[in-house]
């Protein structure tokens, strides 16, 4: 205990909070990552992860745990006997309704049983798959930090439920998250709030995740989306975004759907929920291909200009590692800082964050 550190004030928390450290990089055969993080403020909303399935979780306990349960499950109890699990227990409410019969009983054991099964061999894909997530609160300094701490402890709660009952993200989890940010009616009331209030916690999250062969798959809540570089080609690659949904912000529009969705506020109900088809794909075909994400303190996704830019230090650096890279872009985003104070606009500075995924 004599070597623990203990931050002396919230912003030197929050800050080491919500920087992940290089231990955590995922090592995935082909793929190399990196990120950073600088705030405008001594500490910014801005926040990146590193999901390294293989380091965080135990993945082999949890195949281990899957697999048991499968066979567990298969057994039929004892008479008189007290339920040991869940299939147990709803065993036990299928006999107290009319019509039941051993039939039904060996088949619904039987398919919660293949549920198990099925969880171990997506908790097996994680051993060769690295996510990342990133988040861009409204606003910077220490309310923005907030937020953002609240989102991450939100997906990384959520992500354990996952890997316990599914052994993998699904759509529901961003659901929840978006939950989770959304405003309640009820506390707005309680607390005398109007609706031209505005107290909303807002933030942007891109969530993915990369496999060797250089497949992303993500999900993007008002995010601004990546940027991929060709090597071969010397320029970022024009993407079909008609095939990338994209949501609101988290937090600011419910499924309608929902049971709950009339308890939040709603700019308006979204159509239905997130589902696996609004997961977008991208793959790095080729060695030195690059992702770039990024929070909009670097680029806002949309300035043509600034993309040129932005390409042109790509093409200068791309055959650099990716924490080069990342840092590369970066020191360009702060001189760009100080062109916009020295024309008076230092009002657009943001909290900036790089995150390079290199195909190598």
């Amino acid at each position: 205990m004599e070597n623990s550190y203990i931050p002396t004030n919230i912003d030197e928390y929050l800050r080491k909070r919500l920087m992940p450290v290089e231990g955590a990089i995922p090592q995935l055969p082909g793929i190399e990552m990196y990120g950073n993080s600088i705030p405008a403020g001594a500490v910014g909303g801005d926040l990146f992860e590193y999901i390294n399935f293989q380091q965080r979780y135990d993945i082999d306990g949890r195949i281990q745990l899957a697999l048991k349960r499968s066979q567990e499950y298969l057994e039929k109890l004892a008479v008189g006997a007290s339920p040991r699990n869940s299939v147990d227990d709803h065993v036990n409410w299928l006999k107290s309704r009319p019509g039941f019969s051993p039939e039904k009983e060996t088949a619904y054991r039987e398919g919660r049983s293949s549920e198990q099964v099925r969880v171990a061999e997506d908790l097996r894909e994680l051993r060769s798959t690295a996510g990342v997530l990133l988040v861009d609160a409204e606003g910077h300094g220490i309310i923005a930090a907030k937020i953002a701490s609240t989102v991450h402890d939100t997906f990384q709660a959520l992500m354990l439920s996952e890997l316990d009952h599914r052994g993998k993200t699904t759509p529901e989890l961003f659901e929840r998250m978006n939950l989770r940010l959304a405003q309640s009616s009820t506390a707005r009331n309680a607390l005398g709030r109007s609706l031209t209030d505005g107290v909303q916690e807002i933030a942007t999250m891109l969530y993915g995740e990369i496999r060797p062969s250089g497949n992303f798959r993500f999900v993007n809540f008002g995010h601004p989306p990546p940027l991929v570089y060709s090597a071969e080609f010397g320029r970022f690659v024009e993407l079909d975004k008609s095939r990338m949904v994209q949501f609101l912000p988290l937090g600011l529009q419910i499924p309608e759907d929902h049971p709950d969705r009339k308890r939040y506020l709603s700019l308006d109900y979204r159509k239905r929920r997130v589902k696996s088809s609004d997961i977008a794909e991208l793959t790095l075909m080729s060695t030195g291909d690059i992702f770039f994400l990024y929070t909009d303190g670097v680029y806002s996704g949309g300035d043509k200009e600034e993309r040129s830019r932005l390409e042109k230090v790509m093409r200068e650096h791309h055959q650099l590692s990716a924490k080069e890279i990342c840092n590369t872009l970066l020191d360009y985003a702060l001189k760009r800082d100080d062109e916009l104070r020295q024309s008076g606009e230092q009002d657009r500075i943001d909290d900036k964050t790089v995150v390079i995924i290199k195909r190598h």
